[in-house]
């Protein structure tokens, strides 16, 4: 059985391990894998026959919301669904750019083609994606909001941020939820999810998985050299794999509700499930992991 937790103050029950549908959104977006309508559909009906009941997806993550309505919007009932605004997807030929655009038409346009998309008449979790406080500000977007959560379409509201924005966020108590890069490799939130969930907010971790293996081609280089730097392979359960490591050190944050890993291969889906179910490090593993990676100079932003 997978582990769940309540998401903050929403009350809603999800998994500590979720799914982030960015991985099916197909290669008119950042350089997105190709992904097959039968591939979508497997991996989509596999994640609900795991027990996972948290998706997370966007209006900008390509074909990732009219997939979701496709193939598995006759289980509505089964999952809670996230999804973010503030989006758009402009047609560049080859590929798709996603700036993002900060109106309230903007945003109810985003939630009435999103709800279309999924083919759901409910959002359980609509977050702003990325904005600053400024451009927070000048849209009036909790406002708006909280204007579209009164038409019964969203249940709650959330926003997906990162440093320097998220502190102001969390003070201004406005977001039922936050969405948040964390991982062993990234600390740089790590006292903010804390921070986060003593407020009473929902708070789901992105990138929770170091966002791939070393040679992933990704830019992350530099993270996967505190690995090496902080001797986490001493740290490993026999047979454990560093990214199996990851998801549990991740897991294993008292504040997190969730983690959303992306994938769209069934064998890497069964491979977090194992992990997800394994659970927590031990407290004398998580901290001796958190030890060694401060002294390797990966530590949490004060």
């Amino acid at each position: 059985m997978l582990k769940q937790t309540t998401l903050g103050r929403t009350g809603l029950k999800v998994t500590k391990l979720g799914y982030g549908a960015m991985e099916i959104r197909g290669p008119r977006v950042w350089n997105g894998r190709p992904v097959t309508d039968a591939e979508s559909e497997r991996i989509l009906n596999a994640v609900l026959d795991s027990g996972i009941n948290f998706i997370d997806t966007s209006y900008d993550y390509g074909r990732s919301e009219e997939l979701i309505g496709r193939y598995i919007s006759h289980r509505r009932a089964e999952y809670v669904l996230a999804t973010k605004c503030g989006c758009t997807l402009v047609d560049c030929g080859d590929h798709d750019e996603t700036p993002h655009v900060w109106t309230r038409d903007n945003l109810l346009h985003n939630i009435e083609t999103s709800l279309s998309r999924m083919k759901t008449d409910y959002i359980d979790l609509l977050q702003l994606h990325g904005p600053t406080v400024q451009q927070t500000e000048e849209g009036g977007l909790v406002e708006v909001l909280k204007e579209i959560q009164a038409t019964g379409k969203v249940r709650w509201i959330g926003i997906s941020s990162y440093l320097p924005h998220i502190p102001s966020y969390i003070e201004n108590g406005d977001y039922d939820t936050f969405q948040i890069p964390y991982s062993a490799l990234e600390r740089e939130h790590e006292t903010l999810v804390q921070a986060a969930g003593e407020q009473g907010a929902g708070v789901i971790i992105r990138g929770g998985v170091g966002q791939g293996e070393p040679g992933a081609g990704r830019g992350l280089a530099d993270r996967w050299a505190y690995w090496d730097k902080a001797n986490l392979d001493e740290l490993l359960e026999e047979g454990e794999t560093r990214t199996g490591f990851l998801l549990r050190f991740t897991l294993s944050h008292p504040q997190m509700s969730t983690t959303i890993v992306g994938t769209k291969n069934p064998v890497h889906l069964e491979e977090n499930l194992r992990y997800a179910r394994k659970g927590e490090l031990s407290a004398e593993v998580y901290e001796e992991a958190k030890r060694r990676l401060d002294e390797a100079g990966c530590s949490p932003v004060a």
